[in-house]
């Protein structure tokens, strides 16, 4: 599933600094983009879509536990999860 973050989730988790507000959103995509970290950019509403493991799969989960690596720093769309997001209501996980 496809996690949608702005700017301040992306600089909670660390991956920007408080500094990086500064810059061009653009600018910040190009570099987030290169770097691996998102696969996409929406410049309308600026919003940032973490890039995924092959399998589809946030990079920030754990392949084994199947859990958040980054749980405390985690950004709002999962915080809000299932009722924000690209389905709101809809929670695809299902237990194995």
């Amino acid at each position: 599933m496809p996690v949608e973050v702005k700017i301040d989730d992306l600089i909670r988790m660390g991956i920007l600094s408080d500094f990086d507000r500064q810059e061009q959103p653009k600018k910040l995509a190009r570099q987030l983009k290169k770097e691996g970290i998102i696969e996409h950019f929406n410049f309308k509403n600026e919003v940032f879509t973490l890039s995924r493991m092959a399998n589809d799969d946030c990079l920030y989960l754990d392949t084994v536990s199947r859990r958040c690596t980054i749980y405390a720093l985690r950004p709002d769309t999962c915080r809000n999860h299932p009722k924000i997001g690209p389905r709101p209501g809809y929670c695809p996980y299902q237990p194995r």
